[in-house]
């Protein structure tokens, strides 16, 4: 490490990290958010002798298989809108400004879920929570790996996988115990509740100094690095985020001294890369390829049709616990992201990246072969161990990644496209894991597991094309 460089956050630092994971916070809690309260919301679940209003707005909002569908997948397309504008926000207003926005939008989405009367506000606060989502996802990460001090920025940047996931056992958490017709609302109400209290402490939040000292704001820079690192006022480097580690991880030999060079310096104080420049333009085909591979290796590994349908998975196994079922997956998953915190930085992202992907696959074989031969408790228990298996390495590193392997011009673009294929292959996921398990198994119960099989090849190809580019 060289001389000056911070190896440490400030208490204040902290407390800028934590706000910033607020919108990954919020990107896990509305994943789940409607998982545990579905059968109150669309009046499923109804108790007779309640009113059919409370507080003047109706107990629930009748809705059938299809509509609600509709409102469950409508999160992803407001993702894909999010993170298709993100580089355009964050590049103009900053990452702060960025995750200003993407808080405002969360609190009104939310709000509007919390207290809507009928369907359409239903779907338009959940729309407006995917904006928000979409935004704050391509932020965040950017945002973290920009201000965490050089000798943790590993393990600062798992965090964002960690906050997703407290995101989501939250929520579900929260679902078993208010889904009733009277406290449903208080879920979402909570999510907006909690970005207003983001926007009211926003003032006090510094903004990136990489940010700063790209548009020339030096001194604003030098007063930002001051309070986020210990020893902030010996550093040399106005790039903590991006200078030491993005050339090595793309494979080029350079020495630790890389950051000295005057041609990535210059790139520094360079104007930002477009979205259309990153996807024509030569130099930005490798790191494109290891983000959009890296995104892909996460969403294609089935993560998300275990997360969204382990009750449907499950039921065979454990029919009379099927809510607590999912909840024991979360805390599975959020105890085994812990691990990299610590790991990362040892071990190195690719040899993390490495142990995930084979016990994932492990995993998957096991979940099929399982569900084909009706042994349901191989395939309980592998679904278990696919899901630590994608926490400690496919789940947060791609996160890390990001603004790891992009030149510090086209940071935002890359996130941009990065996170926008993520929305759209979780899209993708979410709309054809059940259709394709029932095409493939042929209508035989113990066929099922066949479609675990299909993820398991996506997930061995597309970490193969990962790992014959990026030397992490």
């Amino acid at each position: 490490m060289a001389v000056g460089e911070p190896e440490a956050f400030t208490v204040y630092g902290w407390v800028v990290c934590v706000w910033v994971l607020v919108v990954s916070f919020q990107y896990g809690f509305h994943i789940s958010s409607l998982n545990q309260i579905s059968e109150v919301l669309t009046c499923r679940n109804i108790e007779p002798s309640l009113p059919s209003t409370y507080y003047g707005l109706p107990t629930c909002i009748a809705m059938d298989d299809a509509t609600f569908s509709l409102l469950t997948s409508i999160y992803t397309v407001g993702g894909l809108l999010g993170s298709v504008g993100a580089n355009v926000v964050m590049d103009r207003w900053g990452r702060k400004g960025a995750c200003l926005a993407s808080a405002f939008v969360m609190a009104v989405g939310a709000g509007f879920m919390g207290v809507a009367a009928s369907l359409s506000p239903l779907l338009i606060g959940r729309l407006l929570t995917g904006v928000a989502a979409g935004l704050g996802l391509c932020v965040g990460p950017i945002y973290i790996s920009e201000i965490a001090p050089v000798k943790i920025k590993g393990a600062v940047g798992v965090l964002t996988q960690f906050a997703i996931v407290i995101g989501i056992m939250i929520t579900q958490a929260m679902g078993l115990q208010l889904a009733t017709p009277r406290t449903w609302r208080l879920v979402l109400l909570f999510s907006s509740a909690l970005s207003l209290a983001q926007l009211l402490v926003g003032p006090i939040i510094v903004e990136s100094p990489v940010w700063l000292n790209r548009h020339g704001l030096l001194r604003d820079k030098d007063a930002s690095v001051r309070r986020l690192w210990k020893a902030g006022h010996a550093l040399r480097s106005p790039d903590v985020a991006n200078e030491d580690a993005e050339d090595p991880l793309l494979g080029n030999d350079n020495d630790e001294n890389q950051s000295l060079n005057p041609n990535r310096r210059a790139d520094e104080h360079g104007p930002a890369v477009t979205v259309p420049q990153v996807l024509l333009r030569k130099e930005f085909r490798k790191p494109l390829a290891i983000v959009c591979f890296s995104m892909l290796s996460q969403q294609l590994s089935g993560v998300n049709a275990v997360l969204y349908y382990s009750n449907n998975i499950l039921s065979k196994a454990l029919p009379d616990l099927g809510p607590y079922v999912s909840l024991g997956i979360t805390i599975v998953n959020f105890l085994m992201t812990a691990a990299p915190i610590f790991l990362i930085d040892r071990l190195g992202r690719k040899k993390l990246l490495s142990l995930s992907a084979t016990g994932a696959i492990i995993s998957l074989l096991g979940v099929g072969i399982g569900l084909d031969n009706g042994a349901v408790a191989l395939a309980s228990v592998t679904i278990i161990t696919f899901v630590a298996s994608f926490a400690i390495g496919i789940g947060p590193v791609p996160f890390v990644m990001i603004p790891e392997v992009s030149p510090p011009q086209a940071v935002s673009a890359l996130s941009s496209v990065g996170l926008s294929l993520n929305w759209i292959a979780n899209f993708l996921v979410g709309l054809v894991f059940l259709p394709l398990r029932d095409f493939l198994s042929g209508g035989d119960n113990l066929k099922e597991g066949r479609v675990f099989f299909v993820f398991a090849a996506l997930l061995s190809f597309f970490t193969f094309m990962l790992f014959s580019l990026y030397r992490g």
